[in-house]
């Protein structure tokens, strides 16, 4: 039986590998699919570990950072400290936006952080760390910054000291990391020509600017204009602490969000990656479908091509179980090689996608059966032809 298949493979070789050839660039795609879908988790699960936080402090009431906007003072971090079980805490903020090289604007999350507290870039692939208050930034390679590269990030510019890896916001954007300070100010301070219409509209208010009261418009003006938010806090506790007793005293005594590692998990994983997962998995779907629908239609029209040969067969008393095995292994053979193709496909041309595409072993064992089961179901079509053919067909009956 096994002859008989390989013979006839061997027979129409051509339209057997390039059909294994195109089956196997969809089946590289569906890979790459279920890659692009791990290297969301997998780059999410990154974000958290290389924050360096236990909890997650943001504004009551919101799902923050990461999942929607949070402003709190930029003073909760000290009431933070004075808790049970928190080591260190830290400020935060986080926004997306374009950040300028020359003439080309990348859109990246730009961090503000405190150096050597939580939030602080994990590790370095080249150049050094933040040392100076302002003005020099950290970027992800992702950006296509490199070492001494000049960026402007709203009013100022920044140079480029440090090149990290792998640290990306949960919808996809290479993070930008600037000293807090000058974070605050990009995401907080209005522009010159707003400061100079809010300062003429509260002088123009005679509640805010009482001729009696001296010092007064100047305090006011002065506070409007002042960065105190941040976005988040991050918090790590002391060993042995518990996350979740920690969090409901902050969620009690503070009034804020509190979120451990596990609930900041499930945010991003199973709630803002979820209707992305659930449009690759339709488009998993359809390539199944798809590649269903080719190998039926390969194995059944190679099939029909061969009928007079099937009808040999049978007047010398091959079994239909032999002929129905020789046109399955035809079509598991298709589905090996179209395999083959896709994962190595896969394999190639991943690297060059913009965002982190994770393939798993698994998922390649799991494809792998998932294809054989396609390519036996679709051969049933050919195999229920193969086995009406009429004897005397052989003899021009």
């Amino acid at each position: 039986m096994i002859s008989l298949a390989g013979r006839d493979i061997l027979h129409s070789w051509s339209k057997f590998v390039l059909t294994g050839i195109g089956l196997g660039l969809l089946i590289g795609v569906t890979l790459t699919m279920a890659g692009v879908y791990r290297g969301m988790v997998d780059d999410a699960k990154a974000l958290l570990n290389n924050s360096g936080a236990d909890l997650w402090v943001v504004q009551q009431d919101t799902q923050g950072p990461y999942a929607e906007s949070s402003s709190i003072h930029d003073d909760v971090y000290r009431s933070l400290l004075s808790l049970s079980g928190v080591a260190r805490a830290a400020n935060v903020t986080y926004l997306t936006m374009q950040v300028r090289l020359d003439n080309t604007d990348v859109r990246a999350m730009v961090v503000g952080f405190e150096p050597g507290q939580p939030g602080e870039p994990g590790y370095l692939i080249a150049g050094r760390h933040i040392t100076r208050n302002h003005y020099e930034a950290v970027a992800d390679i992702k950006t296509g910054f490199q070492l001494g590269d000049s960026i402007r990030i709203r009013r100022h510019d920044y140079r480029v000291v440090g090149l990290t890896k792998r640290m990306v916001s949960s919808g996809g954007d290479p993070m930008v990391f600037i000293p807090l300070k000058d974070a605050q100010e990009a995401q907080f301070l209005k522009d010159n020509d707003a400061i100079l219409n809010e300062r003429a509209r509260t002088a123009a208010n005679p509640t805010l600017n009482r001729p009696g009261v001296p010092g007064l418009l100047e305090a006011i003006q002065a506070s409007q204009n002042a960065n105190r938010n941040v976005n988040a806090v991050l918090v790590q506790l002391s060993p042995g602490s518990q996350p979740e007793t920690v969090a409901n005293e902050v969620r009690r005594w503070k009034h804020l969000q509190a979120f451990t590692r596990v609930q900041m998990e499930e945010i991003l994983v199973a709630k803002l990656i979820a209707t992305s997962a659930r449009q690759i998995a339709m488009f998993l779907v359809i390539l199944a479908v798809v590649s269903a629908a080719i190998v039926a239609f390969i194995i059944y029209t190679m099939t029909l091509g061969k009928i007079r040969e099937i009808a040999v067969l049978k007047l010398i008393g091959t079994r239909n179980r032999t002929i129905a095995g020789m046109i399955l292994q035809q079509a598991l053979g298709l589905g090996l090689i179209g395999f083959l193709v896709g994962k190595v496909s896969a394999t190639v041309w991943v690297p060059f996608f913009p965002k982190y595409v994770l393939l798993e072993p698994g998922d390649a064992v799991r494809g792998f059966v998932v294809v054989m089961v396609i390519c036996a179901l679709a051969s049933t079509l050919a195999i229920r032809a193969a086995l009406r053919v009429d004897p005397a067909t052989a003899i021009g009956g």
